[in-house]
């Protein structure tokens, strides 16, 4: 939908308005805006009143929002550096720039402090649910509700209360299309000026480009724009790619040029009539899309994609490379500590080599496409496509269009041109089926026929298509019991499992240490943290981690980790307990047992034996052994050492021990024995 702007209506139109609203329920049509009549109606189902004074503004708990600022990281960090950009050019102008996730929950503010105190009545700040369900019709609120920028001004926020507000907000969407969050502009309605609406749409489309590009930085990204000076500039359609010239996403101005949908869908081919092929990386070339624009167009190569620290290939550190930067990949590789994963890497490569396929099994988590995808970069089909999909991320009604393809017309909704499917775009390089155990019986049939002759007709068609690729399959199923049950056919079992090989799960890996080490550095070179080394773990939450059970292994370490460094300091170098999201904390402090013997402290404050006590696992042992008087006064001594090394400084104290100073306090009142 284009985006609009609210058209503001008279205080004669607005005060009938209001008055047919309050005595019959309704708005006639044509009174005031259509837009704002349907927010009115949603405001007054939701149960609020337009002159409700009495009850306080809604907030969250502070708990619930720190939790949301962890998993907003991303938009936090791509959106900050827009909201600074963006009140340079209102300073002073009493208004505060104002960022919300997509369920209208406050996540930072920008602001004047004149107006920013005012606003404060209102509970314009982090923290605030800004709903159209909480707060009645007002910029955010409606922006979230109707996908698309307005303008809400003065009396025509449904609360009475915020009727000293104009405000212009923009939604943020993702490359998929998907809401992710509201920018926002707003002040004194005496203060209005035209221009805001104008810059706060060009503030969503920045920090939805400088999303596009952290999410696509590993694809190929086709730059549009009607002028060739614009492309690399603001104001640029963006279209990612795979390797094979499938759309991945893209960002709204491309949609609009390209009459994209917004989840994406169709080739470079279908869109300008070229191939991946016929236009070399860097060129800028003119293009006319199938609505009939011509544009420039210019597709950049992605950046190299850091290899995954579960198969690195072993290569002795070169002491004259030169140093890691966000814009240099390393120099060299190592490979993983963890015995079991690299034999598994090892036999696989083997195997793969020789066209075997190979079976990946595995909990959730555990890396089988990581691992996949490591397969296939270091094989001799490193040079052709990797086609990757989930069977059990699609309909079983969408499974075979997607995996065999279909012709023009095969089917309701089909493309006039019809699809070669996933088997024909793997032609020559690597098909991985993830979650094969999840793939339908009738489909299973036809797959065994294409893996026994090579050969894939696709659907609605009698043309067959000789095909060469290698099979790598992954599951978290047992497909012996599937087989046994009737679940799985047994022909196709033996057809695939030309070599099982079962990546272990995180709490039985041999290379913690090394695994963390690498995720840390890998997150801090894609959020630019790259003028210091890597932050450490601190000892005792070091210690609570490596005997956590990991129920969602890899991954769920990778975000606990990410969600850390979001919210560690520039100055700060170790993550410790304050770092750590309050659900997670929860979990480590409950005890959970790891095969590596040891378990996690019970509270932060337990935490202060690993300041004392060395990393490796014999001295922990003894730590843990000794009875308790022995660890409450070594405790003690360790807090007297730091606060004397901090000169009395009880923050500071605090801070190196990973605790807060209440629990501090707390625990120079409890005697060392």
């Amino acid at each position: 939908m284009p985006l609009q702007l609210t058209h503001h209506q008279s205080e004669t139109d607005l005060l009938q308005a209001r008055r047919c609203l309050m005595d019959a329920g309704d708005v006639p049509p044509g009174l005031v805006d259509d837009t704002l009549r349907q927010s009115w109606l949603r405001s007054r189902h939701a149960g609020l009143s337009p002159v409700d004074v009495a009850s306080e503004p809604p907030l969250c708990t502070p708990a619930d929002l720190r939790h949301t600022l962890a998993s907003e990281h991303d938009l936090l960090a791509h959106a900050r550096p827009v909201m600074s950009f963006v009140f340079d050019q209102i300073r002073d102008s009493g208004n505060v720039v104002v960022l919300a996730d997509n369920h209208g929950l406050l996540l930072d503010t920008l602001g004047d402090i004149d107006f920013a105190t005012r606003a404060e009545r209102v509970s314009l700040r982090p923290g605030a649910l800004w709903h159209e369900h909480d707060r009645g019709t007002n910029a955010i609120g409606t922006a979230l509700a109707e996908e698309r920028a307005v303008v809400i001004h003065g009396a025509e926020h449904y609360l009475a209360r915020n009727s000293f507000l104009t405000c212009a907000a923009a939604p943020v969407l993702t490359s998929e299309g998907r809401l992710r969050g509201v920018i926002d502009i707003s002040g004194d309605h005496r203060g209005q000026h035209p221009h805001t609406f104008a810059l706060v749409r060009s503030a969503a489309r920045m920090i939805e480009d400088r999303l596009f590009h952290a999410r696509h930085g590993h694809d190929q990204v086709l730059r549009l724009h009607a002028h060739a000076e614009g492309l690399g500039a603001v104001g640029e359609g963006l279209v990612a790619l795979s390797d094979d010239g499938w759309v991945v996403g893209s960002n709204q101005l491309a949609r609009e040029w390209l009459g994209l949908p917004a989840l994406g869908g169709g080739t470079l081919a279908d869109l300008t009539g070229l191939r991946v092929a016929q236009m070399p990386p860097g060129r800028t070339l003119r293009v006319r899309t199938a609505r009939g624009l011509s544009l420039f167009a210019r597709l950049d190569w992605p950046r190299r994609p850091a290899i995954p620290p579960t198969a690195r290939p072993a290569s002795p550190p070169d002491a004259a490379a030169p140093p890691r930067t966000a814009s240099h990949a390393p120099q060299h590789k190592e490979r993983t500590l963890d015995t079991r994963l690299a034999e598994a890497h090892h036999r696989a490569q083997r195997v793969q080599a020789q066209g075997i396929p190979v079976l990946i099994q595995g909990e959730s988590g555990t890396g089988k496409e990581v691992f996949a995808r490591a397969l296939h970069q270091e094989g001799p089909r490193a040079a052709r496509p990797f086609v990757a999909l989930n069977c059990a991320a699609l309909p079983e009604t969408l499974i075979e269009a997607e995996l065999f393809g279909y012709v023009g017309g095969a089917f309701t909704g089909a493309r006039r041109e019809g699809a070669p499917g996933r088997i024909r775009e793997a032609d020559g390089g690597t098909l991985f089926l993830d979650e094969i155990g999840d793939m339908p019986l009738a489909l299973q049939a036809r797959l065994l026929r294409v893996l026994q002759d090579k050969v894939v007709v696709p659907l609605g068609g009698n043309k067959a298509h000789p095909v060469d690729f290698v099979l790598v399959c992954a599951t978290h199923r047992n497909l012996r019991e599937a087989v046994r049950t009737g679940q799985f056919r047994e022909d196709l079992f033996y057809r695939l499992n030309g070599l099982t090989v079962t990546l272990p799960a995180l709490r039985e890996r041999q290379d913690f240490d090394t695994l963390v080490a690498h995720m840390l550095a890998d997150i801090c070179q894609s959020m630019g943290r790259t003028a210091a080394p890597a932050p450490r773990l601190h000892p005792g939450l070091h210690q609570a981690l490596a005997a956590h059970h990991w129920p969602g292994n890899l991954r769920q370490l990778h975000s606990l980790l990410r969600t850390a460094c979001a919210l560690l300091e520039p100055t700060e170098v170790a993550i410790d307990w304050r770092h750590v999201p309050d659900d997670m904390q929860q979990e480590l402090q409950d005890g959970h047992r790891g095969t590596r013997g040891q378990t996690a402290p019970a509270n932060a404050e337990d935490a202060l034996r690993g300041v004392a006590a060395p990393i490796h696992a014999e001295s922990a042992a003894r730590a843990s052994s000794l009875p308790e008087p022995n660890l409450r006064r070594l405790s003690h001594q360790t807090i007297q050492q730091v606060i004397a090394a901090t000169q009395g400084n009880m923050s500071e104290a605090a801070r190196r021990l990973g605790i807060s100073r209440n629990t501090l306090y707390r625990r120079l009142k409890r005697p060392p024995e």
